[in-house]
């Protein structure tokens, strides 16, 4: 994967399956690649959010990690997640990640301790410096508690540190602002970082960012309906804004899903993480829903919500 050339398309970050002992389920791994690749995505991002990469163990990291890069077999880039709290820390899964044969790194700024914006730019730098490989910044203030401002990654992206954003801030009016500033939606390619790739983690927004001239998405449902957000991706390309839009509207309603477990017995992340992992035991992907610890796992009443939501999708049979 070359940093000259800006990263583009569907890269859904891959969940991890776990076995019923809280193991990573390597076979069905395997399988959920396949899924992926053959739903047509242009990349895959292991070890993010929707991996669950901060409950893993860091031996449990680099299995997951292996069996995607192994399962890829080099038909699409594998961007690995680095996240971690501290420099040091992240530079260790960095050199595991180049080990393990990743493509290019995703790393959040430090946290735990709030961090100054110089120090976050340092520690950009010193990843990029000391690995070698593409760096994609992960905006994601929400757990990092660090918004990555518009000036900060314009200075990054200019000096070649950054190869890209992905960006799940949920802050559109600066996410647009840095396109902006990058040279627009027609300027891109002439502008301060030509080779620098925005992409969207707001996977209800996608057809908006994209004629706004972001390169692609990094959807969470993407792992259940990989398809669905490439033909997404290829009707605004392709100037088809009605089935964009169509599109768009049938994944806000197969979004749903994220909401099966009840509000008052288990946190989102946890809703949301393991709707997609039954919707991947129902499609056949996955061999179990689990979803590591302390998470709770969703009953019976929110895994059939979850299928009720696949099949008014169309990607179950309707009964």
């Amino acid at each position: 994967m070359s940093s000259s050339l800006p990263l583009r398309g569907v890269v859904p970050p891959v969940c991890t399956p776990l076995d019923a002992s809280g193991e990573v389920d390597t076979a069905s791994l395997a399988r959920h690649v396949e899924h992926l690749v053959s739903g047509g995505v242009h990349g895959l991002f292991a070890l993010g959010s929707s991996s669950e990469v901060a409950f893993l163990t860091d031996r449990q990291r680099e299995a997951a990690l292996r069996t995607v890069v192994e399962s890829a077999g080099g038909r699409v880039p594998v961007l690995a997640g680095v996240i971690d709290m501290t420099t040091p820390r992240v530079l260790a899964h960095a050199e595991a990640a180049r080990e393990a044969g990743a493509d290019a790194l995703v790393a959040t700024a430090p946290f735990y301790t709030r961090t100054h914006p110089r120090e976050i730019i340092r520690h950009f730098r010193t990843i990029r410096s000391r690995i070698g490989l593409p760096l994609y910044a992960y905006d994601l203030p929400v757990s990092v508690h660090s918004k990555l401002s518009t000036s900060l990654l314009r200075e990054l992206a200019g000096d070649g540190t950054l190869a890209g954003l992905k960006d799940s801030s949920g802050d559109e009016g600066s996410l647009r602002r840095l396109i902006v500033e990058l040279g627009g939606r027609h300027g891109r390619a002439e502008g301060p970082a030509p080779s620098f790739s925005i992409l969207t983690g707001s996977e209800l927004t996608v057809d908006a960012a994209l004629l706004a001239g972001a390169d692609g998405v990094v959807p969470g449902l993407g792992n259940v309906d990989p398809a669905g957000y490439v033909r997404l991706y290829d009707a605004v390309r392709g100037g088809d804004l009605e089935r964009a839009v169509k599109e768009q509207e049938r994944l806000v309603e197969l979004f749903g899903m994220v909401d099966a477990g009840p509000e008052d017995e288990m946190g989102r992340n946890s809703s949301a993480i393991g709707a997609f992992k039954h919707a991947l035991r129902l499609l056949g992907v996955f061999t179990h829903g689990t979803t590591a610890a302390p998470q709770i796992q969703l009953d019976d009443a929110s895994v059939a919500h979850v299928e009720q939501r696949l099949r008014g999708a169309g990607l179950l049979p309707v009964r």
